[in-house]
């Protein structure tokens, strides 16, 4: 794939090794040639690098299977366990591996899983999650119209700042990208 096409999240072969993109930004200064910058996470060893490509190279992509399996729980050791939905096989994958991902999965969700020759790389997020509110400030009558925001902690643990008349037990949806609120969802 040529550079220019290179986006957030996308699964690049590098140095033998495999990477994720997980922040790029392309450049068109005024008298230089175009060129991508990325800033690219190693899977297997979670090591970031910033990477300057220029708009005419060539990027190899690499080939991946993608697979439905269920977030079951957090092990201190291993990391989050995972059961693969076709063949109930349990892995595990390591945390700082992961990111910040697991901030967006409640145990018990079905999420899509990377695969490369058989070995589970990664965990793909929707564009948005929705998450229960456990723990917050009460929302106060005559709050709704302004623009003050308080903590809200989620049933995963992240705190996400919310508009004053979210309360508690109130879903709502989280972007995944940010972390930002994006809204409440009506249940």
């Amino acid at each position: 794939m040529n550079a220019n096409d290179l986006r957030k999240g996308t699964i690049i072969s590098f140095r033998n090794q495999l990477w994720q993109a997980v922040e790029v930004t392309h450049r068109t200064p005024g008298n230089l040639r175009a060129f991508v910058q990325a800033k690219l996470r190693n899977l297997i060893s979670g090591v970031h690098i910033s990477e300057r490509f220029a708009s005419t190279d060539t990027i190899d992509q690499a080939w991946l299977d993608k697979k439905k399996c269920e977030y079951l729980y957090e092990d201190n050791q291993t990391g989050p366990v995972f059961m693969d939905s076709e063949n109930y096989e349990q892995f595990s994958l390591p945390k700082d591996v992961l990111g910040e991902a697991m901030n967006y999965v409640p145990p018990n969700t079905v999420v899509e899983v990377t695969f490369h020759e058989g070995k589970p790389l990664t965990v793909q997020l929707p564009s948005s999650v929705e998450l229960k509110v456990v723990q917050t400030e009460p929302g106060v009558r005559g709050n709704t119209v302004s623009n003050v925001y308080k903590p809200a902690t989620v049933e995963t643990g992240l705190v996400v700042k919310v508009p004053m008349h979210i309360n508690l037990g109130d879903v709502i949806r989280v972007n995944t990208e940010s972390g930002e609120f994006l809204d409440r969802v009506n249940k």
